[in-house]
């Protein structure tokens, strides 16, 4: 069993308020509160609770929660439309006896439906799937696994090219089908799928959403909307773009990358997916639990010079980070990026070969591997 880097986070912050941990389905939120358990000695008749399970949910309607003390999880709470009235009331009414998990495969801070009135009662975590610095064993083995089989635990660990197509095909039916249709006024599933479907041949670079639009047949707004709609339900994420007055910088195109990066054929475009995973989580990571501003953005200009991932502290570069395949030469905008910012890390990261090197430029050139695994 992998042992999650929030783990200790989480129960050093049950301490004092309720924690919220929000992030893609089956990306392990039931198995990291479950195994917390043994942690909170308990007096509780049961420590779970599933808005799915048809018993589960009359027991929350009716608000007929264990009596005692213990750790208690709540599971897919956010379906329900006053779920946050609901875990306020049995907070206010019982913190001194009961430690309160909430976990959802929506993001638990846009689903409040109606208002955050939790405010001062609660920390927010985002889990992610597994990464590099999560796993134990050979690191350049796990990154080869990581790039076939997903971060995903279930085909992760089952490590099958069949598992892990059965998996992600069944994985993007029930998240269209079961978690958009539950969180949102959706009456275009087929559409929506289609667009779902279009996503990963145009992972990685500046999405048009006109052009989406004229290739669907539907309008502007609809496919924003419904972009917004997959980043709540975890199913891609987008980045901005990195402006300053130093560069002329486009404004407005995002690009997208999935969770699940096995849907993407290209190996290069696959690889970028993964990093931009792995930049991500620890982004989230440092949010999350040390409250830091930091950032995940990309870099293009009106020139089309173009690196991959910025992350940026209080809105100012720290880190700038190509992706290649193998090392032929440094990435020019990266360069271009390094004499704009010299005081700015720059790194070009090599899925292949072992060059660890500092070039001519100031720019480090190092093994993708050595990068991601200090991670989280």
């Amino acid at each position: 069993m992998v042992s999650r880097y929030l783990e200790n986070p989480v129960c050093e912050d049950l301490q004092k308020k309720m924690v919220f941990i929000s992030g893609p389905r089956q990306s392990g939120k039931t198995t990291l509160g479950k195994s917390l358990l043994p942690q909170f000695p308990s007096e509780l008749s049961e420590n779970y609770l599933n808005w799915d399970s048809g018993n589960d949910r009359n027991k929350i309607l009716k608000e007929q929660f264990p009596s005692g003390k213990g750790l208690l999880i709540l599971d897919e709470i956010h379906k329900y439309g006053r779920w946050r009235q609901t875990v306020k009331g049995l907070f206010d009414k019982r913190k001194e006896d009961l430690k309160i998990l909430v976990t959802g495969s929506g993001r638990l801070d846009y689903y409040s439906h109606g208002g955050d009135s939790l405010q001062g009662r609660y920390h927010m975590y985002r889990l992610h799937p597994f990464s590099l610095a999560e796993l134990e064993g050979d690191p350049n083995e796990n990154l080869t696994k990581l790039m076939r089989f997903s971060g995903f635990p279930e085909p992760f660990l089952e490590a099958t090219d069949r598992a892990v197509r059965r998996w992600s095909r069944e994985y993007h039916r029930r998240v269209i089908d079961e978690d958009l249709n539950s969180l949102e006024n959706v009456k275009d599933v087929s559409i929506i799928s289609l667009l779902v479907s279009r996503l990963p041949a145009l992972c990685g670079s500046p999405l048009s959403l006109n052009s989406l639009s004229t290739a669907l047949q539907v309008s502007h707004n609809s496919i924003k909307r419904w972009l917004c709609m997959l980043e709540n339900i975890y199913l891609i994420f987008r980045l901005y773009p990195f402006g300053a007055p130093a560069v002329k910088a486009v404004k407005k195109e995002a690009k997208h990358y999935h969770f699940d990066w096995t849907m993407i054929d290209d190996e290069g475009i696959r690889f970028e997916n993964l990093a931009a995973c792995h930049l991500l989580k620890w982004v989230h990571f440092q949010q999350d639990y040390d409250g830091w501003d930091y950032e995940l953005r990309y870099f293009r200009d009106i020139d089309r010079r173009e690196v991959d991932f910025v992350i940026t502290l209080d809105g100012k570069p720290v880190r700038f980070i190509e992706c290649k395949m193998r090392y032929r030469e440094t990435n020019r905008s990266l360069i271009y990026l390094k004499r704009k910012f010299p005081e700015v890390e720059a790194v070009q990261l090599n899925y292949y070969g072992e060059d660890d090197f500092i070039d001519k430029n100031g720019v480090l050139i190092l093994p993708a591997v050595q990068y991601l695994k200090r991670l989280v």
